[in-house]
């Protein structure tokens, strides 16, 4: 069957939408005239009803597709086996770039317009286009008679626009239904269709190989990631690959690889690599094990509070207290004691920071919705990175993310709620955060919401649950469950409050259970994880001292001589050793706190005995690389020492006191000048604010 392509573009705009579209819409998103819309829908309506869907035609409201979801996904499929007269602008641009990264020698000019059915004048006019789209990945396209046409830069950047053009194109849950289709040999695509295109860069049989990979690394990883950090990571590993195997190598810089060599992703990435170069038999170079640990911080959907505790995350710590101090003042919102936002942010902000230096880029499919919908947040959101990151070109792309962490936070609402739900969202944390706060605002009835991805939903008890809701299809779900897109509409949010409704009325008719909420066994692990939490406070109190030193030293007899006194009183039991731990860190990034007199050495090892943090002033300032990488004054030296192992509730106690420090400017100036009665009492009541919360 025959569609253009603009047809198609258009199903595809209103087949997953919940409400009516206006031909206005459509004539601006397409970039045709309404007239044109009018002609299209005539044509379509005759091929939704060969669909069993019906075209909805209101006038002065818009139009809708009418119909069972499963006929529309049905349809969905179909759009694929097609045959299309023409590409949209986009798709025909998309094409000419795979071509190119393709190629491993110029291609000529008639090629490419013999091959995408168009004039050589509109190849050259889509090329001046494509000329402004890769140069901020320092890419250049080069043309010349006789010679042909090739896309020109370092592999790392060829690399960034490869990735960029498949995530800007394809939806996670594409990508990963594609994978599939080619690995198991049955795909219906065209094998010119845009999506094919885009996986023709990558190989079947090693995308294959990757996934299985990934697959039994998955089971084991100490967290959980996103689907869409999941395809970002394949889409990485699948590049990486084939350009290897050209003789494509990536470079990274070496002061940078070795901060990422500290860091505890590190060892798994090496783990992945080490698989993949075993599998492929292939030499494959350190700075990817560097790209891949990049890959995993930001894959994260919960941020372990004991890696705060670390000086690479200090400084990100800081800049997110920054922004969130600036939207506190805008709106009138307390979010500078909002754990999970503090979290979210430096989770994402510590390699989007990395991307940003390096000119990565970073796709995001919902920014046009966030900024129509979160407008004013948008703009907020702009002004506090401008002010907070004055020396960095933020794009809009990683602003949309961060409006995505702000919105969670300030939709967030208690109250008396009774339902559970899994919200099934493959668009990664930010939208999912969201997605749950709106629901927990809109829909009161809902005590508990746990956002789960397409890999762990069939390892799932969903029997557990209430409500099951998701942004996509779920293929051969055994039971009930509603679709809603990310930023639910208000008929969406109507329909999602009558099934919850309804399922509150099942629950009450439903027999009351004889079990108790908690069983022993789970009781326990509470209070012996409260316990946990006591003990390092109690400890840390126990052992915290300031010491001043008459004579001019250096930092490192200053810390040489509190290591002694430490191992005296048995908290550790090699200072040598622990002032050599806690130097080799130091070379590696600095410690400075950027804008005070403070520094922040710490370390954990296996020679200290008990958690421990004491302070230490010098009688003359010493100079000291900064987290920032400037050079600073100090003459207050802080010491955290944690033992490795160490269980979870003592580190996030620790890590506690090093976002304490840079708390406010008040806590700055406490640490900075402030006696050691008056620090301890300080630290005393922020570890008792902490307990309360905890046991409450």
């Amino acid at each position: 069957m025959y569609i253009s392509a603009r047809e198609k573009a258009i199903i595809e705009m209103l087949i997953d939408r919940q409400q009516e579209v206006t031909i206005k819409e459509l004539s601006e998103d397409i970039d045709v005239s309404s007239r044109t819309i009018h002609r299209d829908l005539d044509r379509i309506e005759e091929l939704l009803q060969s669909a069993h869907l019906e075209l909805s035609r209101k006038a002065g409201v818009g139009i809708l597709i009418i119909g069972s979801q499963q006929n529309k996904e049905d349809l969905k499929k179909e759009l694929n086996t097609f045959t299309f007269r023409e590409y949209t602008v986009d798709e025909r641009q998309t094409m000419i770039l795979c071509i190119l990264f393709e190629s491993s020698e110029p291609v000529k000019l008639f090629a490419l317009a013999n091959e995408l059915r168009v004039t050589i004048a509109t190849i050259s006019s889509d090329l001046l286009k494509l000329e402004e789209l890769v140069k901020p990945f320092e890419l250049s396209i080069v043309k010349r008679r006789g010679y042909g046409i090739e896309i020109s830069g370092s592999e790392k950047a060829k690399r960034r626009a490869m990735s960029y053009l498949i995530a800007k194109t394809l939806k996670e849950d594409e990508f990963l239904s594609l994978i599939k289709e080619r690995i198991e040999k049955n795909s219906v695509s065209q094998e010119n269709s845009i999506s094919e295109r885009l996986l023709h860069l990558v190989d079947r049989e090693k995308l294959l190989i990757i996934e299985n990979v990934m697959q039994d690394l998955q089971r084991v990883l100490p967290f959980p990631i996103t689907d869409s950090a999941y395809v970002g990571l394949l889409v990485h590993l699948a590049l990486a690959i084939e350009r290897i195997l050209v003789g494509e190598n990536i470079e990274m810089d070496q002061m940078y690889l070795q901060q990422l060599k500290m860091e505890p992703e590190f060892s798994i990435a090496q783990e992945i690599i080490e698989k993949m170069a075993v599998r492929f038999q292939i030499d494959i170079p350190e700075a990817e094990i560097g790209y891949i640990t990049m890959h995993l911080q930001g894959a994260k959907l919960r941020h372990h509070k004991g890696e705060l505790l670390e000086a690479s995350n200090l400084q990100t710590v800081m800049q997110a207290n920054k922004l969130m101090h600036f939207i506190e003042e805008a709106t009138g919102f307390e979010l500078l004691n909002d754990e999970p936002l503090l979290e979210g942010l430096v989770a994402h902000l510590k390699p989007a920071i990395y991307r940003i230096r390096q000119n990565m880029g970073i796709a995001n499919p919902l920014l046009p919705s966030i900024r129509k919908d979160y407008e004013d947040l948008f703009q907020l959101v702009k002004e506090a990175v401008e002010k907070v990151f004055p020396e960095l070109q933020i794009p809009d792309e990683e602003i949309g993310f961060l409006v995505m962490h702000f919105g969670s936070a300030l939709l967030s609402s208690k109250g008396e709620r009774d339902l559970k739900a899994y919200v099934v969202c493959s668009s990664g944390i930010g939208t999912s955060k969201m997605l749950i706060s709106r629901l927990q605002r809109e829909i009161p009835e809902i005590v508990e919401t746990k956002n789960v991805s397409l890999f762990e939903l069939k390892e799932l008890q969903i029997e557990e649950r209430d409500l099951v809701l998701s942004t996509i299809y779920l293929h051969d779900f055994p039971r009930e469950y509603m679709i809603i897109s990310p930023f639910m509409t208000p008929e969406e949010i109507k329909k999602v409050q009558l099934y919850a409704r309804r399922q509150m009325l099942i629950k009450k008719v439903a027999p009351a259970s004889i079990e108790s909420d908690s069983t022993i066994e789970e009781i326990m692990k509470k209070m012996s994880k409260i316990h946990l939490y006591s003990g390092a406070a109690s400890v840390l109190l126990s052992n915290f001292f300031l010491s001043s030193y008459s004579e001019a030293m250096t930092a490192k007899q200053c810390i040489g001589e509190a290591c002694i006194e430490l191992e005296k009183q048995e908290i550790l039991t090699d200072a040598e050793m622990i002032v050599n731990a806690v130097f080799e860190r130091e070379a590696i990034g600095g410690i400075g706190i950027p804008g005070t007199k403070l520094a922040l050495f710490h370390t954990r090892h296996e020679q200290v005995l008990k958690p421990s943090f004491t302070m230490h002033s010098l009688q003359k300032p010493v100079t000291l690389k900064a987290m920032d990488g400037t050079d600073i004054e100090v003459d207050q030296l802080l010491l955290l020492l944690s033992p490795s192992p160490y269980h979870e509730p003592g580190l996030e106690v620790l890590s506690l006191i090093s976002t304490m420090i840079i708390e406010n400017e008040k806590s700055i100036e406490l640490f900075e000048v402030g006696e050691e009665a008056i620090i301890h009492t300080y630290i005393a009541k922020k570890f008792e604010q902490f307990l309360y919360e905890k046991t409450n």
